[in-house]
């Protein structure tokens, strides 16, 4: 197959990835890295010397394409399938960028913040890093319930992130939501959050991916 996606089944940004490529339906090849074998590490590096995943590499095109959201880029502009993720409007294309971008940063990397906490050692625990990243886990959920009661006004049988369609802001809340939600709880306050994820993960292209990570949750870092 021309493409390729290094990833691990359990990184929430691959995740991101993978719900694009499940929706598209773009024939791909997964290959897992585990970063941990000096030889796989090595060779995600001759890819993307950032050493992170995913990256997707397209041999037809000769194109080598980190990060998740430029990923979904890509494959809207050459392998669109059967699932356009980002409007051809420019100015929903834009707001559909934007809530990807507040997905990622204030959601996605603060959920990260926590969980990393948890892998470091007892004397180099940042607590109040933490604090600080479950505060803007909170505040962030109630700005996308804000959002999702306005469009819940509208759709009543539940919409998506920017309404009717499935989009790339989808693709990046389904993980950071799906995460966020176990390390600091969207609860009873955000309802039309909650509903939200519910309906993302009831969407067959997360429905697969989560349960492609099932056999991984057990590596998943408990609070301790």
């Amino acid at each position: 197959m021309s493409l390729t996606l290094h990833y691990h089944p359990l990184s929430s940004f691959c995740w991101k990835a993978l719900v694009a490529l499940y929706e598209n339906g773009a024939p791909f090849t997964p290959h897992m890295v585990n970063l941990g074998d000096p030889a796989q590490r090595a060779a995600l590096l001759a890819l993307w010397p950032i050493g992170r995943f995913p990256v997707l590499r397209d041999e037809t095109r000769g194109e080598t394409v980190p990060e998740s959201s430029i990923v979904i880029e890509y494959l809207d502009r050459h392998y669109p399938g059967t699932a356009k993720l980002i409007s051809g409007d420019p100015d929903l294309a834009l707001q559909t960028r934007l809530r990807d971008r507040f997905l990622d940063l204030y959601v996605h990397l603060p959920m990260q913040k926590v969980v990393g906490d948890r892998l470091r050692p007892a004397d180099k625990k940042d607590p109040h890093g933490v604090a600080e990243a479950r505060a803007q886990l909170r505040t962030s959920y109630a700005i996308l319930d804000q959002q999702l009661l306005i469009l819940d006004q509208y759709l009543a049988h539940g919409g998506w992130m920017m309404g009717e369609r499935f989009s790339l802001a989808d693709c990046s809340a389904a993980p950071a939501l799906f995460y966020g939600n176990k390390v600091e709880p969207i609860g009873e306050g955000h309802r039309h959050l909650a509903a939200y994820l519910e309906r993302l993960k009831a969407r067959p292209s997360f429905a697969r991916v989560l349960n492609e990570a099932e056999p991984y949750f057990g590596m998943f870092p408990q609070e301790s």
